[in-house]
């Protein structure tokens, strides 16, 4: 599904660059009225993409909390990863299990491997870049935990050999994509696939967005019912 977008988006967000209305027209009323458009037009795009994902997942999400919360409470940890701005997206995965935002979540452990820029730089120099992931998921994952990794594309290599080797050794995997998935739509090695089906990569993370913080907030309600040892 591909949601309202203009042919050049920059024109329609920043009209006043272009030479359309601007403050050098003296028409300060059409900037404002460009300006409220672009973002009534965004909230807009995301409302629907939101919507649209909840109908499509919901059942998915639940479950994929559920499992989640089994995971951590074992024991298991949390191990994020993406390239870009599927990477900030991966260390606020992470913060969210280290430092929950909401009074009285337990705190998780968890790790964004894309944040140890050492490791990352090492690893990409020496052994290749779609290896940064991998590596980390070698030396730092073990059978029961969580291996989540984010890919505007669902083609991203590093991405997907993380996912992988996840798989290999017993780590539960999610993977968030878009547009129709990639290489993660249909891959035997990630366990649970959220997708937001849409071509702008804006709309994209904040759809990742809107997944994941609904996945931690069922996963936490969960886990205030459970002990923090062994699967109830």
């Amino acid at each position: 599904m591909t949601l309202h977008s203009a042919p050049d988006p920059r024109r329609e967000l920043y009209p006043f660059l272009y030479g359309d209305v601007g403050p050098e027209s003296g028409d300060l009323a059409a900037v404002r009225d460009a300006v409220r458009q672009s973002t009534m037009t965004k909230c807009h795009d995301v409302v629907q993409l939101r919507g649209q994902l909840i109908a499509e997942y919901e059942r998915q999400l639940v479950d994929t909390a559920r499992e989640m919360a089994n995971a951590f409470v074992g024991g298991g940890k949390l191990l994020a990863f993406g390239n870009g701005g599927s990477a900030t997206d991966a260390q606020d995965a992470a913060t969210d299990c280290i430092s929950p935002p909401v009074e009285g979540w337990r705190a998780l452990p968890a790790m964004a491997l894309n944040t140890d820029m050492g490791v990352v730089t090492a690893v990409g120099n020496d052994v290749g870049f779609e290896n940064v992931f991998v590596r980390q998921v070698i030396a730092y994952g073990k059978q029961g935990d969580i291996a989540v990794g984010f890919s505007t594309s669902g083609n991203s290599p590093n991405v997907l050999a993380g996912l992988r080797h996840g798989k290999q050794i017993g780590m539960m995997t999610i993977g968030f994509a878009g547009d129709e998935g990639g290489a993660m739509n249909g891959a035997n090695y990630v366990d649970r696939l959220f997708v937001a089906r849409v071509d702008h990569i804006p709309r994209i993370q904040e759809g990742h967005a809107t997944l994941w913080h609904t996945m931690l907030e069922l996963m936490q309600t969960i886990l205030a019912q459970r002990p923090s040892r062994g699967v109830a």
